[in-house]
């Protein structure tokens, strides 16, 4: 799953033993052009992964912050942290729609298919903008849609852990952004995101098989569904 996403077996082999849960949607730390110093914030980092994979390329001088809403996962993070010795890399409790960092603090922040999770995006996206500094970069990786879900898999609980139901329209997503305040959100990339790999696979067949949609039906869906790559500048100016 993994590497359908875009981690490379290098990447895979230079995080702590458990700290990749077989979880997200893209690599966002491929498109964050991470550079040595850089404070880079990771919103629903759970054990851990991207933030170790950030914490490599940034350095020693460099720092990494993750954020994530369960007690258990911040636990396993730190874990995994220790166990892998990662003296630049700290794990916070908290909601993304409420960092816990302070304004202007963070050259980078990434996610990787966490907000759309999260039932007030609009909200996450001015938080995102208001940690990082002037010049800071905004770059994640999502579930989008193309059209409303059918009723049956937007009401059910497991479409809803696999980052299904609560994803929202492109448009709408990409309106969220600018309305925080950052302007030509560029899209790096937007591929079909196949509903039987969203998540983990036993979790998405039981939603299709609780749905009764007809084969056809689940072809259409699984195309409607887009794994986005989105990255943009905070510019000091707002233009």
């Amino acid at each position: 799953m993994s590497r359908r996403i875009g981690y490379t077996d290098d990447e895979l082999e230079a995080v702590p033993e458990g700290a990749n849960l077989g979880l997200g949607c893209g690599n966002p730390v491929a498109i964050a052009s991470l550079k040595e110093g850089e404070t880079v914030l990771d919103l629903g980092s759970g054990a851990g992964f991207d933030c170790f994979l950030a914490a490599n390329k940034v350095g020693r001088n460099g720092k990494v912050i993750g954020v994530d809403m369960t007690p258990e996962m911040i636990e396993k993070a730190r874990q995994n942290a220790e166990k892998g010795k990662y003296e630049n890399v700290e794990f916070r409790l908290g909601e993304i729609e409420n960092i816990p960092a302070a304004d202007n603090s963070a050259d980078i922040v990434i996610s990787n298919c966490v907000i759309n999770l999260s039932p007030d995006k609009k909200r996450v996206f001015q938080e995102a903008y208001r940690v990082l500094k002037p010049g800071g970069r905004f770059m994640i990786s999502d579930i989008v849609l193309t059209r409303d879900l059918p009723s049956t898999v937007k009401e059910s609980v497991e479409a809803y852990v696999g980052c299904v139901a609560g994803a929202i329209k492109r448009d709408e997503y990409l309106r969220a952004i600018r309305q925080a305040g950052f302007r030509k959100v560029q899209t790096i990339d937007e591929t079909p995101f196949p509903i039987e790999y969203i998540g983990n696979d036993p979790t998405a067949k039981e939603i299709i098989e609780k749905s009764e949609l007809r084969r056809d039906e689940i072809e259409d869906l699984a195309n409607s569904i887009l794994s986005i790559k989105i990255c943009r500048t905070k510019i000091a100016d707002n233009k």
